[in-house]
């Protein structure tokens, strides 16, 4: 008579949802790396200029129409959307930790209201200078960035709805489309210095800053993180084994991308300027 071998229980299923896991949470701390270099550079960089010389030290960066003599809700606008924008991409990362929110509940519901109050500003903002000041780059990059702002406070209401009604799931995947869309500016530098590294600019007018990259690249730098997400989720919830490791192996790459795109920001746009 045999006796059965004991299983180990770690079926295909099993091993491809540890996979997929594992790629996203990879994924995500290689993206809040390089928001928060992101944000030491608008902090380091910004902040000092602006508490020594107000907006007017605005004149001294590259910053297109950063100061506008006799303008005094433009200027406000713009050191509003800089310095709250440094908020916003610092501290939505905490909201997505899981053990954060596990723990330390108070923090996580009291992060969640500032950034959602600074997401609102920070996009009235944005769009004001984009319409009022005008930007570099063509209209396509205008209705970019319109998009989006709109995009953000949608997903913010959204998200603010299900969290009051205490629908947590949801809330939780209103979050994640709302993090993609609030990292738009973050992955339209990663992605244009990538673009830089590997082609030397095709498709870019240096001068005037436009042509059809950064006309793509306008719209690009939040719908497609956004659509990304969306087939993360559905792979999630309703791919099998397959599916699961086919994303996986996605996410992998699109992190080795992410991670080239964050190396080429960091020391060609980012770094110099401190």
């Amino acid at each position: 008579m045999t006796q059965a071998l004991p299983t180990s229980g770690l079926g295909p299923n099993s091993i491809a949802n540890a996979a997929l896991k594992g790629s996203a949470v990879l994924w995500f701390l290689t993206a809040v790396i390089g928001q928060w270099i992101f944000v030491y550079y608008v902090v380091a960089y910004f902040g000092p200029l602006i508490l020594q010389g107000g907006a007017a030290a605005l004149q001294q960066t590259h910053l297109p129409n950063g100061y506008v003599a006799g303008d005094a809700a433009g200027n406000a606008a713009i050191i509003a959307h800089l310095l709250l924008a440094a908020i916003i991409i610092g501290g939505m990362p905490l909201q997505l930790i899981p053990q954060i929110r596990k723990h330390f509940p108070g923090f996580h519901r009291w992060n969640g209201r500032i950034i959602m109050l600074t997401v609102y500003i920070t996009s009235i903002a944005g769009l004001y200078l984009v319409w009022t000041r005008g930007s570099v780059g063509g209209l396509a990059m205008h209705l970019g960035i319109t998009l989006d702002a709109v995009l953000i406070m949608a997903f913010a209401a959204i998200a603010l709805r299900y969290a009051i009604a205490r629908k947590i799931d949801i809330h939780h995947r209103w979050a994640l489309r709302l993090f993609m869309v609030v990292n738009g500016v973050w992955f339209f530098r990663v992605g244009l210095m990538l673009w830089f590294m590997t082609t030397g600019g095709a498709g870019i007018d240096s001068e005037t800053f436009r042509g059809p990259f950064l006309d793509f690249l306008s719209f690009a730098d939040y719908l497609v993180p956004l659509a990304i997400l969306e087939v993360y989720l559905r792979t999630k919830d309703r791919a099998g084994a397959g599916g699961k490791f086919m994303m996986a192996s996605a996410l992998l790459v699109l992190t080795i991308v992410m991670g080239a795109g964050i190396f080429a920001a960091t020391i060609g746009m980012w770094l110099p300027k401190l």
